[in-house]
């Protein structure tokens, strides 16, 4: 269980304010420096959450960690997406994912790709199998797609 950071706001604020957040970066740093900042911040927080979850590799199945991951990021937790599902394809394995800070309020055709988001996900996810990967946004609603689709494949 989560403890209150602050006394009378808790622990969310707005995402409007992180999304403007993140354009300040994009005008300060760059779209490719901001996009590797927020990918790797999100990773450090996707492998802190999956130890605080008690992930350790080959601990969880992937539908357990995606139930888990569910609570933690979704409506019950932090809210920063929605895993509905997570599945594994040869080497590949698929995390759908909805409602994703990183798509809120974009234009449809935006080319945004979900960065923290991703990155948080990516990081449970390598904590869960105890190897490194490379991610992928391969799908996004902003797109066509159904889902925001993150793809992870090993070194």
């Amino acid at each position: 269980m989560m403890s209150v950071l602050r006394k009378e706001l808790g622990n969310f604020s707005s995402i409007i304010c992180f999304k403007a957040a993140i354009s300040g970066m994009e005008e300060a740093l760059g779209d490719k420096a901001t996009a590797i900042a927020l990918t790797t911040a999100g990773r450090a927080r996707g492998k802190k959450l999956a130890e605080e979850l008690g992930f350790t590799a080959g601990s969880y199945s992937l539908d357990d960690a995606a139930d888990q991951l569910r609570k933690a990021l979704g409506k019950e937790g932090t809210r920063l997406c929605i895993v509905e599902k997570i599945v594994s394809e040869d080497e590949i394995i698929k995390v759908y994912t909805s409602e994703t800070l990183c798509s809120a309020g974009e234009a449809l055709n935006s080319p945004r790709k979900c960065t923290f988001t991703m990155g948080a996900v990516w990081g449970a996810i390598e904590q869960i199998i105890g190897k490194r990967l490379r991610g992928t946004h391969t799908e996004s609603v902003l797109r066509g797609g159904t889902h925001d689709v993150f793809e992870f494949t090993p070194f």
